[in-house]
Order: structure tokens, then sequence, then C-alpha cells
């Protein structure tokens, strides 16, 4: 069967709106990275796939009935949100709750179970957090959304500033300056630098044009950071040196 200009027309019509309307509920239920997600967060994601997917190719679905189910569904969401913000006793039943895996440095092996867990799964979460020794963990905690916190033993600690009675030292922003040879000019307006600032910087690192630039940033405390295109020699700032 030929598709017609009116079926091209309709699909162009339902992805439009499907797209607005995912857009705009993402816009109102706020961002959340995918480790971030709750199990509630997952399905909405697979329903909207399915409710968006199956009703764009079928002609006997109307524009109406996306718009109404995009809005249903924004509003069972919206209110399932609003529910879990303001009745705590009901978060743990929605969104799940966090399990306590290493407790005083000793693994509890009944919330391991309880997570379907098993200590090779345990120690690949550990190594995500440059854990390699369980021995280093007091606490780990397995999140709702299936990410793992960890607090060190002290001794496993690294060490601070004021663990050494030093001086508190100011953090600086970095700015990304350059990317594969193109300046980034966001960047540049928000330090209220031009180009021949980029330039006048970068020739001081040895670099005559943007083009030998594959990558650079710029610190106050720390000046510019350049990577060279990989068909120069690759040379670090005297300050990375050891």
């Amino acid at each position: 069967m030929e598709v017609g200009t009116l079926d091209f027309e309709q699909i162009t019509f339902k992805l439009l709106i499907g797209f607005a309307g995912l857009w705009t509920m993402t816009r109102l239920l706020g961002k959340k990275e995918i480790s971030q997600l709750t199990p509630f967060d997952f399905i909405s994601s697979l329903m909207l796939s399915e409710l968006v997917g199956n009703t764009v190719y079928q002609e006997d679905v109307k524009f109406s009935h996306l718009i109404y189910a995009l809005l249903l569904w924004t509003v069972l969401s919206f209110v399932f949100e609003k529910i879990t913000q303001y009745f705590k006793r009901t978060r743990g039943f929605l969104d799940g709750k966090a399990s306590i895996l290493i407790r005083h440095g000793e693994v509890d092996l009944k919330e391991l179970r309880k997570n379907s867990l098993d200590f090779d799964q345990l120690r690949m979460l550990l190594r995500q957090h440059d854990v390699f020794f369980m021995r280093e963990v007091a606490y780990a905690i397995f999140e709702a959304n299936g990410t793992l916190s960890i607090m060190k033993r002290s001794e496993y600690e690294p060490v601070t500033r004021s663990d050494l009675n030093l001086p508190d030292k100011e953090a600086y922003f970095s700015y990304q300056l350059v990317e594969d040879g193109k300046p980034d000019e966001e960047s540049l307006k928000l330090l209220g630098k031009d180009e021949s600032w980029l330039m006048a910087e970068l020739r001081k690192c040895g670099h005559e044009k943007l083009s030998e630039v594959a990558y650079a940033e710029w610190t106050q405390d720390k000046g510019m950071y350049v990577l060279e295109h990989r068909s120069k020699s690759f040379k670090l700032p005297e300050d990375e040196v050891d």
C-alpha cells in the first residue's frame, strides 16, 4: 500500500505534537540524569515511547487522541511527583528505599540478597568509585535508583588541607576556549575577552594558529591549558610537568 501525501502530513504533525508534548513534560517535571531515574521515571519513559510511537503511524488515531493521551499522562506524572514530594510516607512504596549493604565495614548479606546482588556485582559497583578493596569501606548505601553511595573508613580517606592546617585556597572555574580549532565565543564573552586575547594566550604556549589546537581551557589561577592535535607532538604546559 502506497503512502499518500496526507499520510506524510499526519505523521509529521503527530511527531511535532509528540515532540512538543514530551518537551513540555520534561520542563514541567524537571530534569534527571539516566542514573537518577526512579522506577516510576523508567516506567514513564517506556510508556511515553510506546504512546508516541504507536500513535504516529496509525491512521485511525486522531490528533486529539494523541494530545489527550499526552495531557493525561502529564497530569498523572505531575500528581505522582507531588505525592512523593509532600507525603513522605509514600516515597518508600512509590520510589523505593535505599538499602545499607555495608555497615561499620561489614556486609549485610540479608540486604545484599534482598536487592538481588552478589559479591561480584557489589565489587563492580565499588570499583566504579575507585574502591578496589572492600576493607576500605565503612558504609555502602544502595540507592533507590540503582547507584551506590560510599563512605570510606577514616584511615582510607584522602588528606584535606584542613587536616594539614593549611590555609584555604580559592577555587576557580575553568572555561573551555577552543575545541577542534574553533574558539568558544560564549566562554570568551563570559570572561569579557575577545579572540585577540585568546590568540595572545595561545602564543605564550607556543601556538600561532587555532588549527593547531584540539582543546584549550583557561583558569584564573593556572592560566591556559592546551592539547594539540595528534598530528603534532603532544607537550604539557610547564606547570603540568612534575
